[in-house]
């Protein structure tokens, strides 16, 4: 129960530190280490809760988010120039914006009666914070391929919501939502290559003009 409480605030840990990150292949293998810790959480949670399916989660988790959606993302940005994009947002600020986020998320899961024990409430919290955690990481951040990150940590979070309040669902659930990821992370590093490639930048904000 501590574990699963401690594993949860990690993945806000991890995911300020791939937001901070400055280039788009270290956020990468910080979300990595992310993955891995939501990993172990899957572990703990079917412990916890007796439920035998997030055994097959985490195996299908660690091979998808760990291994695959990383390497898409390294892979996709080998030949992309990243010096170029300036900073974006003082990192100073991503830690009262997630204490806010983390905060707010705790009080709205409180306030509701849910089918979960009351002990799990904090890592649902954190489920949910990763939705607006992400949401500030494509706000915020002028690098394209960083904003692809602001969508993985959003799936992370919706993954994590799964397993707290329907972790008895099928092990192809989990497989087409991880699924589901993997092709999206694929279609999104192709549209920033394609974007690189024609504008030679990964500056969001250069993209002030849509052309036939």
């Amino acid at each position: 129960m501590l574990m699963i409480n401690t594993l949860a605030g990690l993945l806000i840990l991890t995911s300020l530190a791939v937001i901070a990150a400055k280039t788009a292949k270290k956020s990468s293998a910080l979300y990595a280490v992310q993955s891995l810790v939501l990993v172990a959480l899957f572990v703990f949670l079917a412990q916890e809760l007796n439920a035998h399916e997030l055994y097959m989660w985490s195996v299908s988790a660690f091979v998808t988010k760990v291994l695959l959606v990383p390497a898409i993302l390294i892979f996709a940005v080998r030949k992309l120039d990243e010096s170029t994009v300036p900073a974006s947002m003082n990192a100073a600020w991503l830690i009262p914006i997630a204490t806010a986020i983390v905060v707010v998320c705790y009080m709205a899961t409180n306030a509701v009666q849910l089918p979960l024990a009351e002990h799990l409430k904090p890592a649902l919290s954190v489920s949910l914070s990763h939705f607006l955690l992400g949401l500030t990481c494509i706000v915020t951040q002028r690098n394209m391929m960083k904003q692809v990150f602001g969508y993985c940590l959003m799936e992370n979070g919706s993954h994590l919501t799964l397993a707290l309040l329907a972790n008895k669902a099928p092990e192809l659930v989990e497989i087409g939502i991880a699924t589901d990821a993997i092709f999206a992370v694929m279609i999104m590093a192709v549209l920033v290559n394609k974007i690189y490639r024609t504008l030679h930048t990964l500056d969001a904000k250069q993209l002030t003009e849509l052309r036939g």
